[in-house]
């Protein structure tokens, strides 16, 4: 049964967490996207901290010519904030938003800073239509958008931008980490450890959340439900594993916070 349930997650895991080069390097947007650089690259907040490694390398391979970091408080925040204050006790994060703690980080590991921080937003919808905001508002350029985000929220953050961003905009993912699981002693595991990782339990029930959201349906997020995202094709597969995995684990299914909803 363990052997099932890894592929049922494995696959709704590779499905959320969209990558669309294998790595963020001016060769891999030049083969994929005939561009050299993407016009910006944004990490959107969450409390997974190898995004801000990810930030980190693309900076230093000069895959963007402007970076945002992005991200208010949301039901993720206080993790994050636990966490960079682990990793680092002279950072103060008490009652910071994402933006300003990953901003934190990146300063105190890499010695890098972003261009701009976003620091309003709440959800995966205003994440978008707000840095959309900043960028217009700044005028800077984003016919090409590199967009970083927890794995199991990449399909939707990627569905917002195609939803709010201007035709000709072209959203690049790069989820921030790719997570397998497998089975070790017996139990649901990583295949490899990543920072600031998840508990399988909470992977898990993110993943559970995430696929009814993304349905284009009158309970999801799309055009024919809440119309908070574009269209998203969901092959049978996914749906698949996500019904057999709600089976087995019926108590995991993540349920959307009212505290962070879209006030505007």
């Amino acid at each position: 049964m363990n052997e099932r349930i890894v592929e049922y997650i494995n696959i709704l895991g590779g499905f959320c967490g969209k990558r669309d080069v294998s790595q963020l390097s001016p060769e891999e947007l030049k083969k994929t996207y005939g561009i050299d650089q993407a016009d910006v690259m944004v990490l959107f907040g969450g409390s997974i901290l190898c995004g801000g490694d990810v930030l980190a390398q693309a900076m230093q391979s000069h895959a963007a010519k402007k970076y945002v970091i992005a991200g208010g408080a949301g039901h993720t925040t206080e993790a994050l904030r636990i966490r960079v204050h682990q990793e680092f006790p002279d950072i103060e994060t008490a009652g910071l938003p994402e933006a300003r703690v990953f901003a934190s980080y990146l300063k105190a590991r890499y010695g890098l800073e972003a261009d701009l921080l976003e620091c309003c937003s709440t959800n995966c919808g205003n994440n978008i239509t707000l840095f959309l905001r900043l960028l217009v508002q700044r005028r800077i350029p984003f016919g090409s958008v590199i967009m970083i985000q927890d794995a199991t929220m990449q399909a939707r953050m990627d569905a917002g931008l195609r939803k709010y961003a201007p035709q000709g905009c072209t959203p690049i993912n790069y989820a921030a980490y790719a997570a397998r699981v497998t089975v070790q002693d017996g139990c649901l595991a990583y295949e490899t450890p990543i920072p600031g990782m998840w508990t399988m339990d909470r992977y898990v029930s993110l993943l559970l959340g995430e696929i009814p959201r993304l349905a284009d349906d009158a309970q999801g997020y799309g055009p024919r439900g809440k119309n908070y995202i574009a269209h998203v094709d969901i092959p049978s597969d996914v749906f698949a594993a996500h019904a057999r995995l709600c089976r087995i684990f019926p108590g995991l299914i993540r349920q959307a916070d009212a505290r962070y909803a879209t006030k505007e």
